[in-house]
């Protein structure tokens, strides 16, 4: 029961897939993070149906919409708490304050202006790389989904939290830390090598642009903040996915335009 309810909490809460509601007691939030990533694997599989069919109407009028459905999918299907948490950081992390500052403007609910300009540079920078990716390297794609999630996930779990209060603390004081991490870590190797025997290079790829965000991530969580909330995990999932989509683009450009 434990399970199941965990894994409503998870999708409740890191989507907008309806759900039947569940308490959210200690018990139930055991597991809830170890089916975070089974999110991702959703918005993958619909990103990937939805560019085959775009493919398979094989129109060059809708191109632009095709762009478009593709850049804003994820983020109608998550309902934005990622992108959320990706534009308070962005407001915190551009007032150049003091650390407690920074927490402060984490919680401000009103978007300032670094946030929206980086939020309008965040999406045009996903459009252009969304147009050079071809349907078929949607397919490994899907994996890159639960991959990022399965790492925001450990991070709730593994690194120094910034205050004790908050979504990040919830859920990671319910947590069964020591099964969620062998959880996520198994979820996080098997998509590294699903992604490397799908397309070697497109697998090597993604997993290094994953790391070298998530270092990114932590040197700037611990020196800026002094640790993690769930704005700064939202923050990583949404730059490293960006990072990801503009590697896979310069990839294929590289391969001459197709990466099969």
């Amino acid at each position: 029961m434990a399970f199941w309810n965990g894994f409503k909490i998870a999708f409740s809460m890191y989507s907008k897939i309806p759900m039947p509601q569940s308490q959210w007691s200690r018990e139930n939030m055991r597991y809830a993070l170890g089916f975070f990533p089974m999110v991702g694997l959703v918005i993958g599989l619909l990103v990937w149906a939805v560019a085959e069919l775009f493919e398979s109407l094989g129109t060059a009028q809708g191109q632009l919409f095709r762009v478009s459905v593709l850049t804003v999918l994820p983020v109608l299907i998550s309902g934005g708490i990622h992108l959320d948490g990706f534009l308070d950081v962005s407001d915190a992390m551009s007032s150049w304050q003091e650390r407690d500052r920074r927490l402060e403007i984490l919680k401000d609910s009103h978007a300032g202006a670094f946030a929206i300009i980086c939020c309008a540079v965040y999406f045009v920078l996903y459009a252009g790389a969304v147009s050079l990716i071809e349907a078929r390297t949607f397919q490994p794609l899907i994996f890159v989904y639960v991959m990022l999630r399965s790492v925001s996930g450990l991070s709730i779990v593994c690194l120094k939290l910034a205050k004790n209060t908050g979504l990040a603390a919830t859920f990671s004081d319910g947590a069964s830390k020591k099964v969620i991490r062998v959880w996520l870590s198994v979820y996080l190797i098997l998509c590294a090598g699903v992604m490397c025997w799908l397309n070697l290079a497109l697998g090597v790829l993604c997993a290094g642009v994953v790391l070298l965000v998530f270092l990114y991530f932590r040197h700037m969580v611990y020196r800026y903040f002094g640790g993690i909330n769930g704005d700064m995990a939202g923050w990583f999932l949404q730059v490293a996915e960006l990072c990801v989509m503009i590697a896979t683009a310069v990839l294929t450009l590289l391969k001459g335009g197709t990466l099969w």
